[in-house]
């Protein structure tokens, strides 16, 4: 193997080394959602901000209660919303209701469902009670000042609503990189068209695409024919709009692979290209002197979609400061594979009856066969210096797909 292969880990090291710096940008909340949040979320106030009851029904004095008393005279009702109201006679009840603030002088609320209420008055049908029972006391659930939410986090529903309860009505939030994907090679046609018997469709492309908008991240689509002069005039001017460049294909072997030899034109340094794994060992990586970062893929589709779930991933979340916690799965069939390099293996991901997660590894025909990507969720991740994988065994597993 050539020297200038390098390893998984390393390439990993680089892609850190080499993170993105994303600005800060201030959005309306409701234009936050699966953007990625660049403050730290906290609690205004405690929460709930007061005694809140929790069911329909009457508050009253539990030690009124256990000295014998099932009978109250009702004094007033206190409606979610509406200022505390205060006990007058120990004798006696408040009728509340769910939401409000739990009045002064009283400390247990019994629901409606156990009472008779006539004539003004309420009757416990309930030989005990719990003291303070049916209250969410304040400041139970979070404190004033509490972290809630980390800056980093990727904002579902969850942490908007998070946001707006704590009176954020704007957030900061990370701006993403302004990102374009070439496809490369004469072979390919637009999607729309019928191709000839030589010829395929632009596919990698969207699919690249459809993954980076799954991660917040929108991005154009552009396509450079295997034309040396071509490729040096779009690039150049690109250089200067865009932020994160994706090429697919054009960085092999081949005699019309031109892409290194034109990112090297262009003063792109190559961090690396080539690394020791199956598929998509020709993976190249660099970035020029303004932070602009470049990664181009092999154009064949699994290796292609490979790199993007193995690096691109991984790049994004350092730039973003998340620290993605590995999925490891149990093997459900043995592999064996025996050059010396990671293997990145497609496989279906099964939930077990006893809790864990396994994984079948589905081959399928190589790093062409992207159909076989449709029946399967995600890649093991097995490493080098061995070439029997056995079931049972506990690996790394990156998902590309969502099961529940």
């Amino acid at each position: 193997m050539e020297n200038t292969f390098i390893s998984y880990e390393k390439a990993l090291s680089i892609l850190e080394e080499h993170k993105g710096e994303f600005p800060i940008e201030s959005r309306n909340l409701e234009d936050c959602i699966g953007a990625y949040l660049a403050e730290d979320l906290l609690a205004d106030r405690d929460f709930p901000p007061f005694d809140r009851v929790t069911m329909d029904g009457i508050a009253i004095v539990y030690g009124t209660f256990e000295n014998g008393k099932r009978t109250f005279n009702i004094e007033s009702v206190a409606a979610a919303g509406t200022p505390q109201l205060t006990l007058k006679d120990t004798q006696n009840c408040i009728e509340v209701m769910t939401g409000a603030i739990m009045p002064n002088g009283v400390d247990t609320v019994i629901r409606y469902e156990d009472l008779t209420i006539e004539n003004n008055q309420a009757t416990i049908n309930l030989d005990s009670l719990n003291h303070k029972q049916n209250v969410h006391f304040k400041g139970i659930d979070i404190a004033q000042g509490t972290k809630i939410v980390n800056q980093g986090k990727k904002l579902s529903s969850a942490e908007i609503n998070i946001a707006a309860a704590v009176g954020k009505a704007s957030l900061l939030v990370k701006k993403m990189p302004k990102v374009v994907i070439f496809s490369t090679g004469d072979e390919l046609v637009p999607v729309h068209q019928t191709p000839k018997l030589h010829q395929i469709r632009r596919s990698n492309i969207y699919g690249i695409q459809a993954t980076l908008k799954e991660w917040g991240v929108l991005a154009k689509l552009e396509h450079l024919a295997d034309n040396k002069e071509e490729m040096l005039a779009t690039i150049s001017v690109l250089l200067k709009e865009y932020d994160l460049f994706i090429f697919t294909g054009g960085v092999s072997k081949g005699k019309f692979d031109y892409l290194p030899d034109v990112l090297e034109e262009l003063k792109v340094k190559k961090h690396f290209h080539k690394i020791q794994q199956r598929p998509g060992k020709p993976f190249w990586f660099g970035s020029n002197t303004e932070g602009k970062k470049i990664f181009a893929l092999p154009g064949n589709p699994v290796s292609s979609f490979v790199c993007v779930y193995m690096y691109l991933q991984f790049w994004l979340q350092k730039s973003l400061g998340i620290e993605q916690e590995v999925l490891h799965v149990k093997l459900k069939n043995d592999v064996e594979f025996k050059p010396d390099l990671v293997y990145f293996l497609e496989a279906t991901l099964e939930s077990n009856p006893d809790g864990t997660l396994s994984a079948e590894a589905i081959k399928g025909n190589g790093s062409g066969d992207f159909a076989n990507l449709v029946k399967t969720d995600g890649f093991l991740i097995l490493p080098q210096n061995k070439s029997q994988f056995f079931a049972n065994e506990v690996y790394p597993f990156v998902p590309y797909r969502t099961k529940w």
